[in-house]
């Protein structure tokens, strides 16, 4: 059963959430301002008294209401999923997948232009229909009992595409987990998933890199990720722990989550505010907020580490729908050699772009767009 669905937070927990901000034991925190340390003290507060004063949740809560909203049950899990039909006389189904810590605040902006590229210079015949989920224990959708890792996630979107919805085929596109989901639906399901779009690369091959130049990079990315695994090492062993912190605190969660905004962006003069607005910060943090789900979205990390981790299984077979690949030169970590990604994949598109990171459909979305729709047209 599809049901329509729409998003009416109460106004009371929006005031208590703001009430929490506005009492925050700021004294209590040392001033250490520079951004190595983490989330920077003086922005955070700078953000916080714009959230208190200034930001309006309901101007967010329209934006997503403006498209139809819907649930359905699979599973023995309510998924929520945005669903814009493409302006074309045939368009392919869209799967459009975020990731953590993301939501579909990340897509308000990109869904009519890939559903509708007439209205933005583009060819109408282009335009593709955009369904686009909160993943299992994310935002609007709720959550399984226990962690699922982003294998068994891309089984329960298989599901929701192929028998609630009832498409013959259609076609993915994520960065972060939504790469991830991405993949294993290239893997497991290439029934229905005829090709993959993705702007992140978070699987590894089974047989581990082979040339000079792949095991550099592999040397590279080992070192990079020291000062990155704190947040993925706490959410993959002990995620429970984390949230009795986080639960009953919206400055820890924005604090939490505004680190990774500005550490896997491509910022000028690191400026978090050269690419993202307040608002739009604040939009994705009040969806895990208003929705009690920070907690459940960190358990894809806990699932991911007992499906095996980045490591494909030792059998792996190269995926071999159509793959477009989207680089984007500040990802979180640097993309391996093309001849690793070769092993893979079946690339039939390469884009490197010239600026952007790791939130691409927020800090570059005409540049993923116009990818994408390249992409899919032709496969």
């Amino acid at each position: 059963m599809i049901e329509k669905f729409k998003i009416d937070i109460p106004r009371e927990k929006v005031s208590k959430i703001k009430e929490k901000v506005k009492n925050y034991p700021w004294n209590l925190i040392p001033n250490l301002p520079d951004w190595k340390h983490g989330t920077n003290l003086p922005y955070l507060k700078e953000i916080c008294d714009y959230w208190i004063k200034d930001f309006d949740w309901s101007l967010y809560e329209k934006k997503i209401n403006d498209f139809q909203n819907f649930k359905t049950h699979v599973d023995g899990i309510n998924i929520h999923f945005i669903k814009e039909e493409g302006s074309g006389s045939n368009p392919k189904n869209l799967l459009l997948i975020h990731g953590w810590p993301g939501s579909v605040i990340e897509f308000i902006e990109i869904i009519n232009q890939l559903a509708h590229p007439e209205n933005y210079g583009g060819n109408k015949e282009d335009g593709v229909t955009v369904i686009a989920p909160s993943l299992p224990g994310f935002g609007f959708s709720e959550s399984s009992n226990e962690p699922y890792g982003p294998r068994k996630i891309a089984e329960i979107l298989n599901k929701m595409m192929t028998i609630n919805l009832k498409y013959k085929n259609y076609v993915a596109q994520g960065g972060d987990w939504g790469a991830t989901i991405a993949n294993w639906l290239g893997y497991d399901h290439d029934k229905y998933c005829k090709a993959i779009h993705i702007n992140c690369l978070t699987m590894r091959h089974p047989d581990g890199p082979q040339t000079d130049k792949e095991k550099r990079w592999q040397e590279k990315f080992d070192k990079d990720q020291i000062m990155q695994d704190g947040y993925r090492t706490q959410q993959a062993t002990k995620p429970q722990t984390l949230s009795y912190a986080m639960m009953d605190s919206p400055v820890g969660i924005a604090a939490w989550i505004i680190e990774k905004m500005h550490g896997w962006s491509d910022l000028k003069d690191g400026n978090i505010e050269s690419v993202y607005s307040k608002d739009v910060l604040l939009a994705n943090i009040m969806t895990y907020l208003c929705t009690d789900t920070f907690s459940t979205s960190t358990w894809i990390y806990f699932g991911r580490r007992e499906e095996g981790g980045r490591l494909f299984p030792k059998d792996f077979k190269k995926i071999n729908i159509p793959t477009g690949i989207a680089v984007f030169p500040k990802e979180m970590s640097e993309w391996p050699p093309r001849s690793y990604v070769e092993r893979i994949f079946n690339i039939q598109q390469w884009t490197e772009m010239k600026n952007g990171g790791h939130f691409a459909s927020l800090e570059k979305p005409d540049l993923l767009v116009k990818d994408i729709l390249n992409f899919f047209k032709k496969n």
